[in-house]
């Protein structure tokens, strides 16, 4: 019986599905919650140095760039904390998860913890869901609900 190769990162309709839900800004902007990002959700410079709001404008050659450098941390991420019998859509939408809410949340994550024990089981949808929110002014609004069905659908198509 032949084995399913380890999906270890993102498939080209992944990283254009992870760049259509993080969207383009060449300026420094506050994201929804209040961080400074550039590019395609950077928060980041490769160097480590964090984006502020007084940086330069950036091309969109260097956007894609930046988001391709962070891109690799993300997809290590989803790799070596999930199961290995995943499929590309599977790993594509967990990708955009971890993109989204960080490291950090993701292992920590009950969607982390249903895909590893069942990743066909049904609940994931509700724990993709479990993450819409964001807190905004001290107000907590479902403002990625959108996103998290959208990653949902992914992850099981």
């Amino acid at each position: 019986m032949a084995s399913i190769p380890e999906i270890k990162q993102a498939s080209q309709e992944g990283i254009d599905f992870l760049m259509n839900e993080e969207g383009c800004v060449l300026h420094p902007y506050k994201d929804q919650v209040g961080i400074s990002t550039i590019g395609i959700g950077n928060t980041y410079y490769e160097d480590g140095t964090r984006v502020k709001m007084t940086d330069a404008p950036i091309t969109k050659d260097r956007a894609i760039y930046l988001f391709r450098n962070v891109l690799q941390y993300y997809e290590n991420t989803v790799w070596s904390i999930t199961r290995d019998d995943i499929t590309q859509n599977m790993f594509n939408a967990l990708l955009s998860l971890c993109y989204n809410i960080g490291p950090a949340a993701f292992k920590a994550s009950t969607v982390v913890k249903l895909v590893n024990k069942n990743p066909i089981d049904q609940a994931i949808s509700n724990a993709f869901y479990m993450w819409r929110f964001t807190t905004v002014d001290g107000i907590k609004k479902p403002i990625l609900a959108g996103r998290r069905k959208r990653e949902s659908k992914l992850y099981f198509s």
